[in-house]
């Protein structure tokens, strides 16, 4: 009776279970042998503009162990009774030593990781998957996880503009933290993809044929940049030779094509390796969109242009100029001491007369020079695709006051970044047509198709005519005549190329006292060429040279390597002269 009782007990739960719940245990079985797994996409490449890799991705492992585990395996009684048995700590020195031999690097940090208390280590974060290979095959204690490796081919070269990226263990995939790298890490991450298979018991080993269901990873798209790669090697050795050279603190330097505003080259005198940006000394930042300030006599450009598009000025105008003029409470003195002279309008700007800018500014108003300044975009950010680009700053038209117009029409009281200085420049290289620069020419779908960047719209800020005269009149700058007919930037001229430019001096605000100061200066540098149909605009900056030394030798350096660089055809024309001070 008790064995026919057991009997039907067996049978009711048989029909319970293979009847009644045969679905519930069913699917929960499932459940238990299911796995998702990620199937992560291929981040994509950044690129210059001729296709040269700055950034890639590259298949790697990474190679962790289990200290805990190693300890009781070796400390295992069945383990310990074998003669010649090592313990654990002996184990873990073997261990440690075979992958520093392996993989070429210091034991030491790896044993401390492996004698650690803990149950989950990294020894060695991105590996070469056969060099990884090597290591588990010697050592079956060390097991391997996928990665991604972020290769940066130039170096430190343009590593300002493409940033830096690596390995993020929440995400598990390579993340942006710096530079283009940041800013398009949504682009270059592409979508992971996931498969949902059945695993064997007690291990993520994959039963074969049991995918249920799969969605394939989409790769990141390629960043082609407008960068062009060995121009941008030769712009950062020039402008960090001669910042070292005349003592600066810091420079910076932007090239962009004449007609479509890209940019072709931005530069800074600090940079980082972007495979290890937390090194020390190391500038992570890109100052050439981040950092504005006051640009001095280049400003000038904004006066003139204003003045030649109202028609208040001609460049032949003769105008009597003193050493110094009253501008509301303030009185302001040319850079050199002087009594009334004879300047024409391109003297005025060639030989950067802050009274004869004065002068004209007064011609022109307050209100055509403030829309002159909102037509060539300062005090507005450029759009380029650069993370943390400032605006500059232009005091409101409402707040100005009377002292206001005395320091605008000079370059002082208002700031931009090198890249506004380049732009600005720009639209008198283009015929008035000033086009927002960019950085970002296409994007390459990993189907191979090339998606180029929108054009943006450009602005004209001035009429062709005015900008061909201005272009014209800056050559003054850089004419080398006798005395009062001598240009402030004849070292930027190049033989065989007319340059139109403007040098700048611009004092920096003192913060002890709130005031300008005597000693520290901005240095600037702006231009063109050839003068007459422009390729090249370059926009120059350093901070705080001991000795004031200006930024036109600089300019010639890069305008002649750009030069032969870009077969620029040489001009058979002679320099032009004009007579800049009349008697």
């Amino acid at each position: 009776m008790i064995l026919v009782a057991v009997l039907l007990l067996c049978t009711l739960k048989l029909v319970e279970v293979q009847g009644l719940r045969a679905g519930d245990l069913s699917a929960d079985a499932a459940r238990q042998r299911t796995t998702k797994l990620v199937v992560p996409a291929e981040r994509g490449a950044i690129l210059d503009r001729y296709g040269t890799p700055l950034a890639f991705s590259v298949e790697a492992k990474a190679l962790v162990a289990n200290p805990r585990r190693i300890t009781e395996d070796w400390n295992d009684p069945a383990v310990r009774s074998q003669p010649g048995s090592p313990t654990p700590d002996q184990r873990k020195s073997a261990i440690a030593l075979g992958i520093g031999r392996i993989l070429g690097l210091d034991p030491g940090p790896i044993f401390a990781s492996l004698t650690s208390d803990r149950s989950y280590v990294v020894l060695a974060p991105l590996v070469d998957p056969g060099a990884a290979r090597q290591v588990r095959e010697a050592f079956p204690e060390i097991a391997e996880e996928d990665r991604e490796s972020r290769q940066y081919p130039a170096g430190d070269v343009a590593a300002t503009v493409v940033g830096s990226a690596a390995w993020n263990m929440d995400r598990q995939k390579i993340r942006g933290s710096i530079g283009l790298e940041s800013a398009l890490d949504t682009t270059l991450a592409g979508q992971d993809g996931f498969r949902v298979v059945d695993t064997a018991e007690g291990s993520d080993a994959v039963i074969p044929g049991t995918t249920r269901a799969e969605q394939p990873a989409q790769a990141g798209r390629d960043i082609v940049l407008t960068l062009d790669t060995d121009l941008q090697y030769a712009v950062e050795q020039r402008l960090r030779e001669y910042t070292a050279r005349v003592g600066a603190r810091n420079g910076s330097a932007v090239v962009l094509d004449a007609r479509t505003g890209q940019v072709l080259s931005m530069a800074n005198s600090g940079s980082f390796n972007p495979a290890s940006p937390g090194a020390p000394g190391a500038q992570l930042s890109n100052p050439s969109v981040t950092s504005p300030f006051e640009p001095g006599s280049v400003n000038k450009l904004v006066t003139m242009a204003a003045a030649l598009e109202a028609g208040v000025a001609r460049p032949e105008d003769v105008l009597q100029v003193p050493g110094s003029i009253r501008v509301a409470d303030r009185t302001i003195s040319d850079a050199w001491s002087h009594g009334t002279i004879n300047l024409t309008l391109n003297g005025v700007l060639g030989r950067s007369s802050n009274v004869g800018t004065l002068m004209t500014a007064q011609r022109v108003g307050p209100d055509r020079f403030a829309s002159m300044l909102e037509s060539l975009g300062i005090g507005t950010r450029t759009g380029i695709e650069l993370p943390g680009e400032s605006p500059g700053s232009v005091p409101a038209r409402e707040d100005w006051s009377g002292s206001t117009f005395g320091n605008l029409p000079i370059g002082q009281g208002l700031s931009m970044t090198t890249l506004q200085m380049a732009s600005m420049y720009q639209a008198v290289a283009n015929d008035g047509v000033r086009v927002p620069p960019r950085v970002v020419e296409a994007e390459v779908g990993a189907d191979g198709v090339r998606t180029p960047s929108p054009t943006p719209e450009g602005v004209r800020a001035m009429s062709p005519e005015t900008a061909r005269t201005m272009r014209d009149m800056l050559q003054s700058v850089t004419q080398d005549g006798r005395g009062g007919n001598r240009g402030t930037g004849p070292q930027a001229a190049i033989p065989g190329y007319p340059v139109a430019g403007k040098t700048g001096t611009a004092q920096q605000v003192d913060p002890g006292c709130g005031c300008y100061s005597q000693s520290n200066y901005w240095i600037t540098f702006a231009g063109m060429f050839p003068a007459q149909d422009p390729r090249y605009v370059v926009a120059l900056m350093l901070d705080r040279p001991p000795g004031g030394d200006s930024a036109a030798p600089l300019f010639h350096d890069i305008g002649a390597y750009l030069a032969q660089h870009g077969a620029v055809p040489v001009s058979t024309a002679p320099p032009r002269q004009v007579p800049l001070t009349l008697p």
